[in-house]
């Protein structure tokens, strides 16, 4: 009987269906074949240019392979042709092409073979993948043995060898980024080893490499003499003073014949200035000496000298010498011209300068200069009182002299020299009725020396006359010997020879004068930076013009100085002066000791 089916008949016959389809569905999922992700090893994360890469690479093994199967059937080839039937994408390049075709047990991570592919060289080579945190991990252990090794290498390598010799080759960590670090790659295409930032402070320094200290720390030059006097900026000199106080204990107070012993206190103050300009130099030199009993004879007396030199340099190579002096000094108890029964000596003055023009032409030196000296002398005080003029002693000396020299060497230089001269009295005729004014006339031949600080200086020897214009009188003339000489046989130790003659005039009655020779030999020796000792010895020879008399006077001296800093130092010095005369009532002998204090800026 034909009718509607019963609703839960339709509904049995549905499941049933369902159930078929679905185990349909299961058998073609489990159904075995190669899964394409297996086909390529894929392992983590890959980018795209790797995977086309490494199909590239398959595809050109497929060409190579293929032209050297060549024997192989048609049939077999159109067969395996037939069989493969390859998805078609929706999108390009999702899966590699028929002639891209590769092993699928090759892995694309492979380093690419040797092709003769023209486009080889062109194809962007595969990045290398990420490694995994147990990679990462073995690389870094990896890396901290090859660090101790080459540091072991470094150890035995000879110090003329760099840090960068021994950068082990061996193996290296594979880099983190998508390009390789130049610097890490060796010439041979080897991978070199980063080395830590550490091991460049552990590296050997090289031992001929001298280390370079700071500044501050920097060893300062020695200074030739660590105790001279540093000296004050005034302007543009630099003024170096000295103040030395002192006592003396001598056994002739006044060095004459009827002197006696006593105790002196010495003050001496002296001082230099040095000019600071940058072309032409200038120099003040000058001394004071006060002297004042304590016990014993009595003496109170002051003396002292200015000096000042200028050098100018000036067109077509001319140089300008111009000198300035002034000195007060009493009259010596020991003159010829002393006056006896005086309570005081008169006080001479002079006042004196030069100028001086200087011109080179070849080996030629030329020296013209002019001089003026004008001494004026003070009233005498007698032990009754009345005081004694001295006008008749005033006097100006003008003088020129012409100096010739050619140079044979830089060092030696010999001169002829000729001087002029007139000696005016402020008096024309003096008390005893005598005209003294006179004429100077000399010649004189020497050597000059310059050999830098081993011998500096010049001598020299000739005639020198003076003829009074009193007819009564004879004039004063004599050899002429001048001699200023410094020698230093080694360092620290300083001769100098000195030598001077000089034309002493007088106003005794029926007397010319006298004819002064003076030599003295000096010695300086630094026997430490902070102790000098100076020694020097004197010789005199006065010969009277007219007669046979004459004297002669040795002297002798020795000295220390011992500084306590560079600012202050203790003195000491002993002395000897012996007179003796054919003349009656000169002779006379006179030892001193000397100990003061010596301070200096």
């Amino acid at each position: 009987m034909s009718g509607p089916q019963p609703e839960t008949k339709r509904g049995r016959k549905g499941m049933a269906v369902g159930a078929l389809l679905m185990a349909a569905s299961v058998l073609a999922l489990l159904r075995p074949g190669p899964v394409f992700a297996q086909e390529t090893e894929l392992r983590g994360e890959v980018s795209e240019s790797a995977i086309l890469t490494d199909q590239q690479r398959k595809a050109r093994q497929l060409r190579v392979q293929g032209s050297q199967d060549q024997g192989t059937p048609a049939t077999q080839t159109a067969g395996d042709q037939t069989l493969a039937n390859p998805y078609q994408p929706e999108s390009p390049g999702a899966v590699p092409d028929d002639d891209q075709t590769a092993d699928a047990a090759a892995s694309i991570f492979d380093q690419p073979q040797a092709t003769d592919d023209p486009f080889a060289d062109n194809q962007t080579p595969a990045r290398p993948r990420r490694p995994s945190t147990a990679r990462q991990r073995t690389a870094d252990a990896n890396t901290k043995s090859d660090t101790k090794v080459a540091d072991k290498k470094k150890a035995k390598k000879k110090p003329g060898q760099t840090a960068d010799s021994t950068v082990s080759t061996a193996s290296t960590a594979a880099p983190t980024g998508d390009k390789a670090d130049p610097a890490a790659t060796g010439d041979d295409g080897t991978n070199r080893r980063a080395v830590t930032i550490d091991s460049v402070d552990r590296q050997k320094l090289d031992p001929g490499a001298e280390r370079t200290g700071s500044i501050e720390g920097q060893k300062a030059k020695p200074e030739d003499d660590p105790f001279a006097a540093p000296g004050i900026k005034v302007g543009t000199f630099v003024f170096r003073p000295t103040l030395e106080q002192g006592f003396t204990a001598t056994s002739n107070a006044d060095a004459s014949s009827g002197g006696r012993p006593a105790v002196l206190s010495e003050t001496a103050l002296r001082f230099s200035a040095t000019s600071d300009w940058r072309e032409n130099s200038a120099v003040i030199d000058g001394y004071g000496l006060f002297r004042n009993t304590l016990s014993g004879q009595k003496i109170n007396d002051a003396r002292g000298r200015i000096e000042g030199q200028l050098n100018v340099d000036l067109d077509h190579e001319l140089r300008a010498i111009a000198k300035l002096g002034y000195e007060a000094v009493p009259e010596s108890a020991s003159s010829p011209d002393a006056i006896a029964g005086v309570t005081s000596q008169p006080l001479r003055q002079t006042v004196d300068g030069s100028l001086g023009i200087e011109k080179d032409v070849g080996k030629m030196r030329y020296t013209l200069t002019g001089a003026v000296t004008h001494d004026f002398y003070g009233d005498a005080k007698l032990s009754d009182g009345t005081v004694l003029s001295q006008k008749d002693r005033d006097a100006t000396l003008y003088s020129a002299t012409l100096r010739t020299g050619y140079q044979v060497s830089p060092a030696i230089t010999p001169f002829a020299e000729v001087e002029a001269g007139r000696r005016v009295y402020d008096l024309r005729v003096d008390s005893n009725g005598f005209a003294r004014s006179s004429t100077r006339l000399g010649a004189r031949a020497g050597l000059e020396l310059d050999m830098d600080e081993k011998l500096s200086g010049e001598f020299s020897v000739g005639w020198l006359r003076e003829a009074i214009d009193d007819d009564r009188l004879p004039a004063n003339a004599g050899p002429y010997v001048n001699a200023d000489l410094k020698w230093s046989p080694e360092r620290g130790t300083i001769i100098g020879l000195t030598g001077r003659t000089t034309i002493e005039s007088t106003t005794t009655a029926g007397l010319s004068g006298d004819v002064l020779y003076s030599g003295r030999l000096t010695g300086e020796r630094q026997v430490r930076a902070n102790l000098t000792a100076n020694s020097s010895l004197g010789l005199d020879w006065r010969d009277y013009t007219g007669s046979d008399g004459h004297d002669l006077i040795l002297s002798a001296e020795a000295g220390l100085t011992w500084w306590l800093n560079r600012y202050a130092g203790l003195t000491t010095r002993v002395r000897t002066e012996k007179l003796t005369s054919n003349l009656a009532g000169r002779d006379y002998v006179a030892n001193s000791v000397y100990l003061g204090l010596k301070v200096q800026r």
